[in-house]
């Protein structure tokens, strides 16, 4: 207020009524003295001050640097942008090792090429003969090591890349690379789903990788839900029958041939019988087209998607062909805008058509659900709310004088003091990953012994939470509000699960199924659109045909839901897909077909030809 006197303005002048000076000395200040001067209104008493003006953008780098809150720092983040450096323009180097050159080309600008192009560049480096002699061993080295990229389906990543950016598919495949440039023998190797974010087409590279590892003298262990990897394994262990409690059980352990011939195993009969994986009850009408015209960010060529509304539409393309930078970081940021006012920065296009055709759009990811002990299924479908009123209206509760605070794990006065709620107590060790042991007070029960005093049905709020989905679903089955939300749960396949199972223990795609069975058990519109990235990570084939239904289930009560995704079945079951292309990297980011999935099978693209073979099986 008082800068404002001092240089004439006011704190009810809109921002581009400002003076260009004005706006200046709100953002960086003024060294200038600013004296205030503030009377209370309730007393004759007054206070001056006079300092300078640090500015707004001043004070919060000095916010930003020195607070201890981690959620403040990650606010201010959304403000903050990267930019090349001035000195260097993001060339990292000083200007005397800049100026080396080979081939005319600088050692940044063989980095800021695709691995493809960086190893065209050594393969056609044209060298006298003395110098050819000189570097003859470190070429060897380079071309062996881009070629082992090439190999993994990388071939679209900088070498300058930042590792920050990378997908975890990116980071193993990478140390993967790497473990086969070592050419060690007699090493186990152990990978977890390094199919994650891979096309068919790379999946092929991938295996003859891993081929190539085994070939060596080493054994390769892969935890793995596709069905290439699969077939091409030399030995198959089936965990099953169920999952959770109901599972931890070989089920089967043997060869390809063995599994396909006779042996019962949900595995082996999804590698049998391609069309067990169908959408039923397809239930769709026209509702108009979203289009987003122009979109040119990173890698996409100026291109124009249409989606079609309440449809299933899947986003195809082989990996780093643009299909998160059209989706993710332009699509839903830019409808993220329009309809939540964020300030998180949109992707580059011209406009997008048809807004006013939605009311809403969702990205269900496969993030945490929470990040404490403390946050479980119950509390986010918010089953829980309805369970803690149930106990506070207990004749017991009612003669204590209990309210429903009394069974949260927030509120003190029912918590277990030791551990406040968590259930278990962290433990600091140093250099080592901290560890979490269970309360010795409460035994993981996280309440105290007035609250788990308190009986419904012979059970108290502990064992209610220690509960399976399936288990609770047969004891609420008489109260409506608890049984729909945990029917929804039970409906995605997660009736395995415990109520009060701590978040941080569910996989990726059990919160991202948390997350589709709350959605499910809200009342929408059915004008929702839902944006989904690689829903299928992680999940068998018994549990895609789940999510495919569950999916099924939004898009028939009128939404829209679009995927990005690689897998067949999935992409099979689609009303309609857009396929990118035609490689990855600068290579990509062009629309090479849309259509539905019959049409994308007659194409010629990598998708198409992958999905032709697929649909003929």
């Amino acid at each position: 207020r008082a800068v404002g006197k001092k240089f004439g303005f006011d704190l009810m002048t809109p921002i581009n009524k400002l003076q260009p000076k004005q706006l200046e000395t709100i953002l960086y200040g003024t060294d200038k003295k600013i004296n205030y001067k503030y009377e209370s209104k309730s007393s004759d008493s007054y206070w001056e001050y006079s300092n300078s003006f640090e500015g707004v953008l001043a004070n919060l780098h000095r916010i930003f640097m020195e607070t201890e809150s981690e959620s403040k720092r990650e606010w201010l983040k959304q403000f903050m942008l990267d930019t090349p450096c001035n000195s260097c323009h993001g060339k990292k180097l000083k200007p005397e090792a800049l100026a080396v050159k080979v081939n005319d080309s600088g050692i940044m600008d063989v980095c800021d090429l695709s691995i493809d192009n960086c190893y065209d560049f050594f393969q056609n480096l044209k060298l006298t003969e003395t110098e050819a002699y000189i570097a003859r061993d470190v070429l060897k080295e380079i071309k062996e090591r881009l070629e082992f990229l090439k190999n993994v389906g990388l071939t679209y990543l900088t070498l300058n890349r930042s590792s920050a950016t990378l997908s975890g598919g990116e980071s193993q495949r990478i140390r993967l690379a790497t473990q086969i440039g070592s050419n060690l023998t007699g090493v186990l190797y152990v990978l977890d789903e390094p199919t994650i974010g891979l096309h068919q087409r790379d999946n092929a590279r991938l295996i003859k990788t891993l081929t190539k590892l085994r070939d060596l003298g080493n054994t390769v262990i892969v935890v793995e839900h596709d069905e290439e990897v699969i077939r091409n394994s030399d030995w198959i262990l089936d965990l099953g029958p169920g999952a959770g409690v109901n599972g931890g059980n070989v089920v089967f352990e043997g060869t390809v041939d063995q599994i396909l011939n006779g042996h019962k195993s949900i595995t082996g009969d999804y590698l049998k019988d391609k069309s067990l994986i169908n959408l039923k009850d397809k239930k769709r009408e026209d509702k108009g087209k979203l289009i987003l015209k122009g979109a040119k960010e990173n890698n996409l060529k100026n291109i124009t998607a249409e989606f079609p509304l309440g449809k299933f539409i899947s986003v195809t393309g082989v990996s780093g062909s643009g299909k998160s930078t059209l989706i993710n970081e332009t699509l839903l940021k830019a409808l993220e805008s329009n309809f939540f006012k964020t300030t998180k920065r949109i992707g580059e296009h011209k406009e997008i058509i048809g807004l006013d055709k939605i009311d809403n759009v969702i990205a269900i990811d496969q993030s945490p659900i929470g990040r404490t002990p403390r946050s479980n299924p119950a509390t986010y479908i918010g089953a829980f709310t309805a369970i803690r009123e149930i106990y506070s209206n207990t004749e017991v509760s009612k003669e204590r004088g209990y309210a429903p605070g009394q069974f949260s794990f927030n509120v003190p006065d029912g918590r277990c003091f030791a551990c406040e709620g968590d259930g278990v107590k962290q433990i600091e060790m140093q250099f080592l990953s901290d560890v979490f042991v269970k309360c010795d007070e409460c035994k993981g029960k996280r309440y105290n012994s007035e609250t788990l005093s308190i009986h419904y049905k012979g059970k108290n709020i502990a064992e209610i939470l220690d509960m399976t989905v399936f288990e609770a679903l047969k004891f609420f089955e008489n109260i409506p509000a608890i049984k729909r939300k945990l029917q929804t749960v039970y409906d995605v396949g997660l009736e395995y699960i415990k109520l009060g199972q701590s978040s941080p223990t569910l996989s990726g795609g059990e919160a991202q199924r948390v997350k589709l069975a709350s959605e499910l058990s809200k009342r929408t519109t059915g004008n929702t659109l839902y944006i989904l990235d690689e829903p299928t990570t992680g999940l068998h084939f018994a549990d895609v045909q789940k999510l495919l239904d569950v999916l099924n289930r939004l898009v028939n009560l009128g939404n829209t839901v679009i995927v990005i995704e690689h897998n067949m079945d999935v992409i099979k079951n689609s009303d309609w897909i857009i396929d990118l292309g035609p490689e990855g990297g600068n290579h990509g980011g062009q629309i090479m077909a849309t259509g539905t999935p019959k049409q994308i099978a007659e194409t010629s693209t990598h998708t198409g030809k992958f999905l032709k073979k697929f649909m003929q099986r």
